[in-house]
């Protein structure tokens, strides 16, 4: 008997076994019955022993094939559950966990998340939405995207852009309210928090103002939160012109200065440092670092064709 396993007549003989027919057994593996008759013939002479009792519609096994079978099933069995634990990693691992806040993920994310599949239809995103601080440890989670100073004990955080911001009301709020000339008279207005309170703060810091009433009012914990409490005339909103534009069209709120401002407030490309070399995540941060490369070129070329249109009468 020849040393090397005849492996592929031995998964057959199995698969005969399974089916108790070679003809069944033929269809699953897309070959004819003579070939599958031929391999089992193959090994009944290899080891000198027979192995099916063969009549004219139906097959057997001899003592000898059932105690083969007895002895292969189960490797065969193993190598199989190796064979699908090894295909479902695979599957997970072409798989790209992305975090961010809903806001960012309805506004911007999602309308260019199309680009990203088509150039790599190989990953597949599975996108969540939260407001907490990100602990892509123990959320199971590859990277996220999150508004902040960039400050993410134990994880690698680069930041892709500092959007401006700017302060919004509801037009009839500040009509009846106090004339807002400078930065420091939106103070005498509610102010709408972001979850962290800092938003007002850094903003008016950026603008020389130091008040303790800059943490004051409600908070939320979504932008789009922000404005649409903006909208229905609670106080004023500080949030990214890439959310407010939509409700500024739409006159349901205004900006009350002719100019927004950047902070030290950033969006950051979050990831563990273990996994900061990911292929997928590498892949996936310089696509959406060219995605805002372009978004910024083309905001840039837009702010400088409109005229200025934001006003507080």
């Amino acid at each position: 008997m020849s040393r090397s396993m005849p492996l592929s007549s031995l998964h057959i003989f199995v698969e005969v076994c399974k089916h108790n027919s070679m003809k069944k057994t033929a269809d699953i593996l897309c070959v004819t019955p003579g070939a599958i008759s031929q391999q089992i013939k193959s090994l009944e002479d290899r080891m000198s022993v027979k192995l099916f009792e063969r009549s004219h519609r139906e097959i057997s096994l001899t003592s000898a094939g059932r105690n083969l079978m007895d002895q292969l099933a189960v490797s065969f069995n193993n190598i199989e559950a190796v064979w699908e634990d090894f295909e479902s990693f695979r599957t997970r691992s072409a798989r790209l966990s992305v975090n961010t806040t809903l806001s960012f993920a309805s506004a911007w994310l999602i309308p260019r998340l199309t680009r990203f599949q088509q150039r790599w239809p190989d990953i597949e995103i599975n996108l969540s939405t939260s407001h907490y601080p990100a602990d892509l440890r123990r959320d199971g989670i590859d990277v996220a995207i999150r508004h902040g100073q960039g400050v993410h004990p134990g994880h690698h955080s680069e930041k892709l852009w500092t959007p401006k911001t700017l302060p919004i009301g509801n037009p009839a709020l500040l009509k009846t309210g106090r004339r807002i000339e400078q930065p420091a008279d939106c103070l005498h207005y509610p102010l709408l928090q972001d979850a962290s309170r800092s938003n007002w703060k850094l903003w008016l810091k950026a603008h020389g103002i130091e008040d303790s009433r800059s943490r004051r009012g409600s908070s939320f914990t979504d932008e789009q939160l922000l404005i649409d409490a903006a909208i229905a005339g609670q106080g004023l909103a500080l949030v990214s012109d890439v959310y407010a534009r939509p409700a500024i069209k739409a006159g349901h709120v205004v900006p009350v200065f002719a100019a927004s401002t950047h902070t030290e407030m950033a969006y950051y490309l979050i990831s563990t440092l273990e996994q900061a070399d990911d292929w997928k995540i590498n892949i996936f941060a310089n696509w959406i670092k060219a995605e805002v490369s372009l978004f910024l070129k083309v905001s840039e070329s837009s702010a400088q064709s409109r005229q200025p249109d934001y006003a507080c009468d």
